[in-house]
């Protein structure tokens, strides 16, 4: 699958006249608890020669392709992606701590990460992880049972809105490291359920853990009476410096 990704990145560079400059696994690959029919969610970060911005137009600034049974592949424009980081998007930060990098160009993720804590938004960050633990807790844990993948899905952001909350910094992408905020009653079941997960398919079943289940409702509850109380600590400097590496990479990346 190595070989099928940074063939399918060199053909979109040639393509469509692009530079690649990040490209990385952003699902539950990246996550640490893929199933073993677990696709790849490739997510990347391009940008075009000079000219392409010095229009009075702005151009496409996504880059989406059809979903097979194995390959997602999906990229948003620099511009796109800085201003989306400025806005303290979720996403871009997580991409940006992916373990899983198929391809990095002009040192990019480490020039943008001493820019990642001040950038971040602890209240938008924490919403972000409210609304999909939400849908958890009120769509996917609602029946008696509940997919593996969904499960795991609502955990993940409960544990990464407690994380906001209770160390007030950008929480980690990894599964691992935000299992240490789980209370110890539930270490036990959430392992178990883990091992299961590796080895089942992505559609697989289990009735709906009772103690979980309270556990996610409860942590949705705790986030959404924390929200308001959350300080906005962001630099006022990010977008200047922001500004400046866009224009730095725009200028390496087509250099002769």
């Amino acid at each position: 699958m190595q070989t099928r990704i940074s063939t399918a990145l060199t053909q979109l560079e040639a393509t469509h006249g692009i530079r690649i400059l990040y490209a990385c696994e952003s699902g539950s690959r990246a996550w640490g608890f893929p199933s073993p029919d677990s696709d790849f969610d490739v997510r990347f970060i391009y940008c075009h020669p000079t000219d392409w911005y010095l229009t009075l137009d702005e151009g496409p600034d996504t880059l989406n392709f059809p979903v097979d049974d194995e390959l997602d592949l999906a990229g948003w424009e620099l511009r796109k992606a800085l201003r989306l980081l400025r806005g303290s998007n979720a996403s871009v930060f997580e991409w940006l701590q992916s373990p899983v990098v198929y391809h990095e160009a002009l040192d990019f993720r480490a020039r943008l990460a001493p820019l990642l804590p001040a950038a971040f938004n602890l209240k938008a960050g924490l919403h972000h992880y409210l609304g999909q633990l939400r849908r958890g807790v009120e769509e996917d844990l609602a029946g008696p049972d509940v997919r593996l993948k969904r499960l795991f899905y609502a955990l993940r952001s409960a544990l990464a809105a407690r994380w906001i909350r209770e160390r007030r910094t950008l929480p980690p992408m990894e599964f691992a490291p935000l299992r240490a905020l789980l209370p110890a009653a539930h270490t036990a079941e959430v392992a178990a359920l883990l091992a299961a997960k590796a080895l089942s398919n992505e559609k697989t079943t289990v009735p709906r853990p009772a103690a979980l289940g309270e556990f996610l409702r409860a942590e949705l509850a705790a986030g959404q009476a924390a929200r308001d109380g959350l300080p906005v600590l962001r630099s006022a400097g990010t977008a200047g410096e922001l500004d400046a590496l866009f224009r730095t990479l725009l200028a390496e990346a087509f250099a002769v």
